[in-house]
């Protein structure tokens, strides 16, 4: 069983796949960074705040044991309170959209290098093969033999 694993592993999908994971992950944190560092500040200030990810609505009464500010979404959220995040959506909202952006251009790239090798490879298959020395040698006697006149 120990060699099948083995197998299994050494196989290059399950290895493609794993640094992919791994990638994917580093990758995430990156736009994850630019999402909230970069991109959500900017909109917030665009529309009236920094934060963002702070916007929401409350939906209901906040817990009478509450002591904290009614401002601030992440203790409201922790204390109970029924809340619409709208703020937060709209940030992981926009993580998504990067992140589909960059493997939409990805995948574009790479169908468009595959493209031009299965280009290249049909322009090859397509060049006629440069003739042998003995065919055309062969081809040269048969025309010589129909020039001639029957007797």
């Amino acid at each position: 069983m120990f060699k099948e694993f083995r197998a299994f592993i050494a196989r290059g999908n399950v290895l493609d796949l794993a640094v992919a994971v791994i990638i994917g992950a580093a990758f995430g944190k990156i736009v994850t960074s630019l999402t909230e560092d970069v991109l959500m500040p900017i909109i917030g200030k665009i529309f009236g705040g920094l934060d963002f990810s702070g916007y929401f609505l409350r939906l209901g009464p906040v817990p009478a044991n509450y002591t904290g500010s009614l401002t601030d979404y992440a203790a409201l959220k922790k204390a109970g309170a029924p809340l619409l995040g709208y703020g937060e959506f709209v940030t992981q909202l926009v993580n998504f959209l990067i992140v589909a952006f960059i493997i939409f251009m990805i995948v574009r790239a790479v169908n468009r290098a595959s493209g031009l090798l299965e280009r290249q490879k049909a322009e090859a298959a397509a060049a006629p093969a440069p003739e042998a020395a003995e065919i055309a040698l062969l081809r040269e006697i048969r025309d010589e033999l129909k020039a001639r006149p029957r007797v």
